[in-house]
């Protein structure tokens, strides 16, 4: 359940536009968490990839838990194409810096997915709905 709380948290900060056109307030507690946007999507990227880890070693709840294990591995999916995106800067300040060949792929990586920053938004608002359901069905 935690994993599809995060996810919700994630993607609302990944779309501010769409809440701000629905909620004009959010404003405010968006541009309390913008010099801190770096860092959440270092971590969540971060936290999405050990999912994915965790999934793939988890490998056999296929057998006893096939949705469940499905819906972690898109919501880790998710979470760490979001988180990446979010924490760009602040991966490419800690990590890439010295490498300029892993910088140019990132950034390449980077350019193919920004446009889409809204859609995974979205797309992660409801794995991370899903994942807080199917956590009360499945576990």
């Amino acid at each position: 359940m935690i994993y599809g709380i995060s996810l919700v948290f994630l993607s609302i900060v990944a779309v501010p536009s769409l809440i701000l056109s629905k909620k004009p307030n959010a404003k405010e507690l968006l541009e309390k968490i913008e010099p801190y946007q770096g860092w959440i999507g270092l971590i969540f990227c971060i936290w999405g990839i050990w999912g994915i880890i965790s999934a793939v070693l988890n490998i056999g709840w296929l057998t006893t838990a096939p949705i469940w294990w499905v819906t972690f591995l898109a919501g880790s999916l998710v979470e760490a194409v979001l988180g990446f995106m979010l924490g760009y800067g602040m991966i490419n300040k800690l990590f890439l810096s010295k490498n300029a060949e892993a910088k140019e792929k990132a950034e390449q990586l980077r350019g193919k997915i920004a446009p889409k920053q809204g859609k995974f938004g979205i797309l992660g608002i409801i794995v991370g709905i899903w994942m807080i359901v199917a956590s009360f069905l499945f576990i």
